[in-house]
């Protein structure tokens, strides 16, 4: 691939092309390559219920939910779609901020909410290159320029002549051919890295139950949380006095536990000045959120304070904190299914202190979590990968249409 100039005011390229294309790219008006489809289920016969979904593209309403939703009496003003028919859904998201626009892929004609816009090819077309095209954000700018104002803000609107009179810009044949091919192996490629950390943290839960199943655990000591380590309840600091914000010291929130094991980095800064703390955590103190989803974990890499919304355990010596840390990670699924029914779980101090783990004797615990964490480097390297190959192939659809 080589980096070409994207226009020279009156031709149209794209910034990446593929060595031996070098013309310009045809332009013209989405409605001189589809059509508005209208056709609608006014029988009721076809019972397949679509979902537009922007990670997973159109998949039958019963994969996305795991029941049927629509009820087959009120579908009859859905609209039919066939395979390679385009459906777009207005509804933003953040993978999605101006709607997703999908193609239908399964042989079996399904239905789609009236909603969604549906359309499709007036003649033969490459599916695989449009598709792509709508997954870009090629098309975005003249759905910003052109939708009415006053829309709701999770929603875009949009009139369907406004929509169909899209300009677009196209390649030969061949071109995109090479380019939707091109794609497509990297989405493989995504599939599989994706498939291999989905395996990774299933052959991890793998070995969380087999350490602390009750074979293994049955001669293992019952420690209250009180006696493991100090448990310290975090606080906000007054907005009142500004300078309660201006340190160096990471504020830790609930919205900062739980995608990384150690928590290392947030934007937010504040000082020790005012809190009911006293002092910061240490590193290696185990963060765990206590309301709403109780049980996020997390570990400080650096000296923190957190938010009430945290009960934080400093670890004694004698102990393995990274051993405790997945103890807690066994251990809270259970007990958020148990108070999952309340209408805003809250675990108090008082009560996180008067839980109870096991635990082995110390060589037994550096055993296990230097097991588990040879695990958790694995699977952050592969995550790593995966986040590698996302970034590529958002960069790929910035620069290979127009």
């Amino acid at each position: 691939m080589a980096n070409v100039s994207s226009s020279n005011g009156l031709e149209k390229r794209p910034k990446l092309r593929f060595p031996g294309f070098d013309e310009p790219w045809q332009s013209t008006l989405l409605s001189s390559v589809f059509a508005k489809n209208t056709k609608k289920n006014t029988d009721g016969q076809i019972t397949n219920v679509i979902c537009n979904s922007a990670k997973q593209g159109l998949i039958p309403q019963r994969e996305y939910f795991d029941k049927d939703i629509a009820n087959s009496d009120n579908t009859s003003g859905y609209y039919i779609i066939e395979e390679n028919d385009f459906v777009y859904n207005p509804r933003k998201s953040s993978d999605a901020p101006y709607g997703p626009i999908s193609s239908y892929k399964y042989p079996d004609a399904g239905i789609v909410s009236p909603l969604y816009l549906c359309f499709r090819a007036k003649e033969k077309i490459n599916p695989s290159f449009f598709e792509w095209y709508f997954r870009s954000s090629a098309w975005h700018r003249y759905v910003y320029m052109s939708g009415d104002s006053g829309a709701r803000h999770d929603r875009v609107s949009i009139k369907d002549d406004v929509f169909f009179a899209m300009p677009i810009s196209i390649p030969s044949a061949r071109e995109q051919e090479h380019i939707a091919s091109f794609l497509d192996m990297i989405d493989q490629r995504i599939d599989k890295q994706r498939a291999l950390v989905d395996n990774l943290k299933k052959y991890k839960r793998g070995l969380l139950m087999y350490y602390f199943s009750e074979d293994n655990t049955r001669r293992w000591t019952n420690y209250l949380i009180s006696q493991i380590g100090k448990v310290i309840t975090g606080s906000t600091p007054p907005t009142n006095d500004r300078s309660n914000y201006d340190g160096n010291l990471l504020f830790c929130s609930p919205g900062d536990v739980g995608e990384q094991k150690y928590i290392s980095s947030t934007e937010k800064r504040v000082s020790a000045k005012g809190f009911a703390l006293g002092r910061p955590l240490p590193p290696k103190s185990i963060i765990v959120t206590c309301i709403g989803l109780i049980g996020k974990l997390g570990i400080a890499k650096t000296e923190m304070i957190t938010n009430q919304q945290i009960n934080a355990l400093v670890v004694s010596e004698g102990f393995d904190y990274e051993f405790v840390y997945y103890a807690f990670e066994n251990f809270f699924p259970e007990y958020r299914g148990k108070v999952s029914m309340q209408t805003l779980p809250i675990l108090s101090k008082s009560e996180f202190e008067k839980l109870t783990i096991k635990i082995p004797d110390l060589d037994v615990q550096h055993k296990i979590s230097s097991h588990l964490a040879a695990m958790d480097k694995r699977i952050e390297h592969t995550q790593q990968k995966l986040s590698v190959l996302c970034k590529q192939r958002k960069a790929f659809l910035q620069q290979l249409f127009i």
